[in-house]
């Protein structure tokens, strides 16, 4: 448990020099998020100091105002914070599947670029289509 305290911290310590490297005013983040200034600033405090454990309560708080890049720093690898969309658009996603689908398929032919394996073309345009799905859906 140690070392997942010690990784935690050492996230939120990156968190505030991307904040400061993007201009992101502290003040702005208590603010918007309802954290009091002086408690934002023990959760992701300047230089090396000892960050506080940082509550579920102030992660809720900040979903929304930091940006989820940065929030994904305090989840383990493999997992990320992600903003559900309130609205879909089935068609745009259904055309971005079957985009993928069908370069995947045709990226597996024999005489496709290498063959059965996915080449470095074929592996970009199928990112580039996994990148449209996302901003969809």
């Amino acid at each position: 448990m140690r070392d997942v305290r010690n990784i935690i911290r050492d996230r939120q310590r990156a968190i505030r020099r991307e904040l400061d490297r993007r201009h992101i005013a502290l003040k702005v983040v208590a603010y918007d998020s309802g954290i009091e200034y002086d408690t934002l600033i023990s959760y992701f405090p300047g230089g090396e100091r000892h960050p506080a454990e940082l509550p579920s309560s102030a992660v809720f708080s900040l979903c929304g105002v930091l940006p989820d890049d940065l929030l994904n720093l305090l989840c383990p690898s493999g997992y990320a914070v992600v903003q559900v969309p309130e609205d879909a658009d089935y068609d745009k996603i259904n055309q971005h599947c079957l985009e993928f689908v069908s370069t995947k398929a045709a990226a597996h032919h024999p005489e496709s670029e290498a063959g059965v394996a996915l080449g470095p073309t074929e592996q970009a345009k199928l990112k580039s289509n996994v990148v449209k799905l996302r901003r969809v859906a």
